[in-house]
């Protein structure tokens, strides 16, 4: 009994470090999926519009939506905050901007994203020489993504229309295992006419290359080879284009109520993916998002993403949906926003509360 205990134990801490260490260590093995924790998303508002924002997004979180809409940007300078844990706590996710206009015609942006586990078990010492466990030659590390963003974004000389583009350095590590340095260009447009809304969004228009190197000791290489591991080499991996075309509309109810709906469209083009509209061409990915606002001050959201087809044990296909919901209070210049939401289908993450704070700072007007 104690033995499949002891057993049982150890196969948990080994779980644990795979768990942790997968997202680096075997980052050359999907390449089609790399840095795909730059597709969680910021900021608990557009999280409870189900992510349906490109068109919508007029402020500091455009740096990471699109970065056009920075030109929505008031006061001198404006921050936006953001902390959410996933798979109860495991993971977190933090989020800090900064936008600050530079003229009537240009505004500027920094966006940082940190994306990790720590804390993890490293159980490749566990077992001593002599072949015993010994639970204190256990050792933890962190498995982290970074992303850094410089953004710009300025009007043209058609009314209505702004674009903007990134610069984005993607710093990610697993322990002293392995590291990556990589670096992406985005750019975006929105087009304002009347109530209507309409964007681009082009995210890694020419490829985010990320280079893998590793320094594994040789016990670490010794205890791989035993267990039957891929010992991970130097590599590259790409992230590919992909295209986000959104729409959105503004109504009024009365003197008050205001009702904002949008539509965004996510096109990938690296072959069929479990999407609601694919092709051999693209694959393409819907969100749907409302938001309904009283006074400028209170807000209520829903929305929708991830649509796919899921297969069940009897083979027959169901349409899965990821609700969301939100809630917002903007008084003067401050906004805290508040989503239900997670980052994946909802029959397989876990829900989680996202809490978002922005605010705008302003210069003493000199005396």
């Amino acid at each position: 009994m104690k033995t499949l205990k002891t057993k049982g134990m150890r196969s948990a801490f080994l779980a644990l470090a795979v768990v942790g260490s997968i997202n680096g260590l075997l980052a050359q093995d999907a390449p089609k999926y790399s840095n795909e924790f730059l597709a969680v998303g910021v900021g608990a508002r557009a999280l409870g519009m189900g992510s349906a924002y490109t068109a919508v997004v007029n402020d500091v979180t455009s740096g990471y939506w699109n970065p056009a809409g920075l030109l929505g940007v008031k006061g001198d300078l404006q921050v936006g905050l953001m902390h959410s844990e996933y798979f109860a706590g495991i993971a977190k996710y933090d989020y800090i901007g900064l936008a600050k206009p530079i003229d009537s015609m240009s505004t500027i942006g920094f966006t940082f994203v940190r994306f990790g586990i720590d804390n993890i078990p490293n159980t490749i010492d566990l077992i001593d020489p002599s072949g015993n466990i010994d639970y204190d030659r256990i050792t933890s590390f962190s498995s982290a993504d970074h992303a850094f963003i410089i953004s710009y974004a300025r009007k043209m000389s058609v009314p209505g229309l702004s674009i903007g583009g990134n610069a984005k350095v993607i710093y990610r590590r697993v322990g002293s295992f392995g590291k990556a340095w990589g670096f992406g260009l985005d750019a975006g447009a929105q087009y304002l006419r009347d109530k209507w809304r309409f964007s681009a969004t082009a995210r890694d228009v020419t490829g985010t290359f990320n280079a893998w190197s590793y320094t594994l000791d040789e016990r670490t290489i010794d205890v791989f080879a035993q267990t039957g591991n891929d010992i991970p080499t130097n590599s590259v991996e790409v992230t590919l284009p992909r295209l986000t075309l959104g729409v959105a509309h503004q109504f009024k109810f009365g003197a008050k109520f205001n009702l904002l709906a949008a539509l965004d469209l996510e096109n990938t083009f690296d072959g069929k993916r479990n999407t609601l509209i694919k092709s051999n061409f693209a694959s393409t990915d819907p969100r749907l998002g409302l938001e309904l606002g009283y006074a400028g001050v209170v807000f209520i959201r829903a929305g929708v993403s991830n649509m796919q087809y899921v297969t069940d044990i009897t083979d027959n296909k169901q349409l899965s949906v990821q609700p969301n919901i939100g809630l917002g209070l903007k008084i003067k210049s401050v906004s805290l926003d508040y989503a239900l939401t997670d980052i994946g289908d909802n029959s397989v993450a876990l829900y989680s509360n996202i809490f978002s704070l922005k605010f705008d700072l302003f210069k003493k007007p000199s005396s």
